[in-house]
């Protein structure tokens, strides 16, 4: 069967449990122009299948395939409540405040109290300055600043109804959380191994178990679970000459799930992860470092998956002593660049 749309499903699953289906790719298979029907398409498909010209198409169970709803679906609520958000900040900035440039978080704690308090009628920028908690009292002089402005019944009606509806959503993910642990506590193992992975949390284990299922069988090795996801450069080579690589679509779930890991594992300095992005985007600039980064990520993830162990920072130094030679020339080169001489003497041992 060919995989358009979502068309396929209804079909494929009735049929799966009798025969023996395949789900193809449609980019693996175009038409000929000017002779492109449903009919030869479905004889050419037929033809492709029987002499083993495609490959199919991963098709998880139903217990990963519901786990996928709820995880996608749960992102989805989540980047609609920091749509609220955003649309709570807009109507802040139409009453002159400026209590996004103070608070980095205007629906967190302090926020919360702040907002409250205006609704409630509150309009003395010091006294409103006054309710914020923890480190942000530090920015109060700031704040009573950031909190002149002209606030009105109507701003506090279109603030009321932002902050229900972001409640709202907060209490629908909660629900999704709960349901999602339920349904992920056989796979508690997995899900410590994987947070043992930079920039890969709880939720991240849980998106990317509901995405691969979590049996690495399904890929043959972790080139091909990269090549899945899409992280990996394409191949465009005609008549000797390598034309543009850059990444398939891939699975866009896991791609976007893996570049805020790439970028959570990069901001600590000491991991090998760092060092790696910050040798590459040198050269290559940040955002190739940036997918490499990703790509090493899901090689990680098919190994702690694979072979059931936790991942292994390499260091920081790793490529200082892979190639001690190479640093050696590297240092030379910055210390003659400066005008000054070094000389390398080994250490011996007392």
């Amino acid at each position: 069967m060919e995989a358009t749309s979502d068309y396929w499903r209804g079909v494929y699953y009735l049929l799966q449990p009798h025969l023996n289906l395949m789900l193809v790719n449609p980019a693996h298979l175009k038409g000929i122009r000017g002779r492109k029907t449903d009919p030869n398409d479905a004889a050419f498909l037929a033809r492709a299948g029987a002499s083993g010209m495609v490959m199919g198409s991963f098709v998880p169970e139903r217990a990963v395939r519901e786990l996928r709803d709820l995880t996608r679906r749960r992102t989805e609520i989540v980047r609609a409540a920091g749509w609220e958000a955003q649309r709570l900040e807009k109507e802040l900035a139409d009453t002159g405040m400026k209590l996004t440039s103070v608070l980095t978080d205007v629906v967190g704690v302090s926020g919360r109290a702040i907002l409250e308090a205006l609704i409630a009628g509150e309009r003395d920028p010091e006294r409103l300055a006054g309710l914020v908690v923890g480190k942000a009292r530090a920015k109060i002089p700031a704040l009573i600043e950031a909190l002149d402005g002209d606030f009105t019944d109507h701003h506090a009606f279109m603030i009321r109804h932002y902050l229900d509806e972001t409640d709202r959503l907060r209490s629908i993910t909660a629900a999704f959380d709960s349901r999602i642990t339920l349904l992920m506590a056989e796979r508690e193992e997995d899900l410590n191994l994987l947070d043992t992975i930079p920039g890969v949390g709880r939720l991240a284990a849980e998106v990317i178990l509901a995405e691969t299922g979590g049996d690495m069988a399904q890929f043959t090795t972790a080139q091909h679970l990269a090549s899945w996801i899409g992280v990996c450069p394409g191949q465009n080579e005609s008549a000797g000459v390598n034309k543009s690589g850059q990444t398939r679509h891939g699975n866009s779930n896991l791609k976007r799930l893996l570049g805020v890991a790439a970028m959570a594992a990069i901001r600590n300095k000491n991991s090998y992860l760092s060092v790696f992005f910050r040798r590459l985007s040198a050269r290559r600039g940040g955002k190739r470092a940036l997918v490499a980064v990703m790509h090493k990520i899901a090689i990680a993830i098919w190994h702690v998956l694979n072979d059931h162990v936790p991942y292994r920072e390499l260091g920081a130094d790793y490529f200082t002593k892979r190639d001690p030679a190479r640093a050696m020339r590297r240092m030379l080169k910055e210390a003659n660049s400066l005008g000054l001489t070094i000389r390398f003497d080994p250490i011996t041992a007392n």
